[in-house]
């Protein structure tokens, strides 16, 4: 098994030759800070509405060395943190508007990659939620009947026999499904992303870590960027930057890849859809099935490691990829004797609040996307066409959308933020346990671990 060297998508596909570093001081239109999807969509658009525009992509490793390359490949519509925050603050048309916003994304997503030939195992399955005890099945069906109170979110509650009928979890007691969702390969997307962006003028260098943002300035260790305008689009790593520690919590996931399943297998589980696959679990899980047979399957390891600190290139400890492989069998018995070929971690950004954010100062020129809570994959794309329109000066319903300029405060300092974090999953983690061999109800100790996290809105 391999363990770390990224991910299981960039040692499949194989990464280019390092591109060069910034060569030292210049100036630029646009800077962007950080070459994972944000930045890369950002200055995707801003090169389709504006050719004459000089952009710089600054990079402390690789493109899509980060979240970009290494998240479990889920293409999905989800308002990160959830719509019902936008109603109480703008109202329910808002909430709206945003949610028909991230239907449309994922269609963009996958406009923008057939016109420009990247081949990114892109599959629009939907997404697939099941559930396999009580309390699961009751927050299931709640969720089920809050989301039929949208039109646009289509989702569909499925019986055990007509979930098992698609995906054959072990002890299905029921599911729901919509169809704002597609299956990608992550590091494939990043890859083709990057290289359509240099095709059309953009400057990408790698390998160049940016110390401090200020207005109108990127500094590095090889020289200042000056930009009208400076993107920071740095997610996980944001805690790195200069005056940010407490930005954006770097929370840590971890994903196991297998090794090509055998069609007897595969008859026994179904997914012939290539939906991706999450659960009603409080520590939830998430999956795919690969373009070349596997599954891969995530979920939370380490979840935080003291001082905002993040990985090198995402080694992951042996208790997470046991865990992840628990996970596996317990969902798909049929899997207990096939290979691990790969397991792999990285982190995501997530603000205080667990909403993300994007917006532009026009004063000092500084503009920001991210805090995604493992939700950016298509998010990232609407922030860069947001990105765009807030930098062009362009008034369009993108720019109104209830997450434009939102700001949050900063997580607690140390040590209060690592015991936080550490209590909140062990408290998720318990109520899991509980809740599949003894009760019947969703657990008291997850209700206030929401209510204390902020994720109970």
């Amino acid at each position: 098994m391999i363990n770390g060297d990224v991910s299981f998508w960039w040692n499949q596909i194989g990464r280019s030759a390092p591109r060069p570093p910034l060569p030292g001081p210049i100036t630029a239109d646009v800077c962007i800070v950080g070459a994972g999807y944000t930045g890369l969509w950002t200055a995707y658009y801003l090169k389709k509405a504006a050719p004459a525009l000089r952009v710089v992509i600054l990079e402390q490793r690789f493109a899509g060395y980060g979240a970009s390359g290494r998240n479990g490949g889920w293409l999905t519509n989800s308002v990160t943190g959830g719509r019902e925050q936008y109603v109480a603050s703008h109202g329910r048309e808002a909430a709206g508007r945003f949610q028909t916003s991230m239907n449309d994304t994922v269609d963009e997503v996958i406009r923008v990659a057939a016109a420009e030939g990247i081949e990114a195992d892109i599959v629009k399955g939907g997404e697939f939620t099941v559930a396999y005890d009580q309390p699961q099945q009751q927050r299931l069906e709640a969720s089920a009947r809050a989301e039929q109170l949208w039109d646009m979110t289509d989702v569909e509650l499925l019986s055990p026999a007509a979930a098992r009928a698609r995906i054959d979890v072990a002890g299905t007691t029921g599911a729901m499904w919509h169809p704002h969702c597609a299956r990608i390969h992550p590091a494939r997307l990043a890859a083709g992303l990057a290289s359509v962006v240099e095709a059309l003028g953009v400057e990408i260098y790698e390998n160049t870590r940016v110390i401090e943002i200020t207005p109108r300035r990127a500094v590095t260790g090889r020289g200042p960027v000056d930009a009208e305008f400076v993107v920071r689009a740095t997610e996980g790593f944001t805690a790195g930057l200069k005056g940010l520690h407490r930005a954006w919590l770097p929370m840590n996931s971890s994903l196991i890849a297998t090794a090509p399943l055998s069609e007897a297998v595969w008859q026994s589980i179904g997914w012939n859809g290539r939906e991706t696959l999450g659960d009603m679990a409080h520590a939830y899980m998430y999956a795919q099935r690969t373009a070349d047979d596997r599954i891969a399957i995530g979920g939370r390891g380490v979840p935080y490691r003291f001082g905002s600190q993040t990985d090198s290139d995402g080694h992951t400890p042996a208790s997470t990829v046991e865990a992840l492989r628990g996970i596996l069998t317990r969902f798909f018995p049929a899997t207990a004797g096939v290979a691990i070929d790969h397991a792999w971690s990285g982190v995501l950004g997530v603000p205080r609040d667990w909403a993300a954010t994007v917006g532009l100062d026009p004063v000092t020129g500084l503009a920001w996307a991210g805090g995604y809570v493992g939700t950016g994959v298509a998010t990232t794309n609407l922030a860069g066409r947001t990105l765009t329109d807030l930098i062009l000066e362009r008034d369009t319903g993108l720019t109104g959308l209830p997450w434009v300029n939102h700001r949050v405060r900063n997580w607690e300092p140390e040590p209060l933020r690592w015991l936080a974090v550490h209590a909140l999953y062990r408290a998720y983690s318990f109520a899991d346990r509980a809740e599949l061999t003894r009760r019947q109800t969703t657990s008291p100790i997850a209700s206030i671990a929401d209510v204390v996290s902020g994720r109970g809105h």
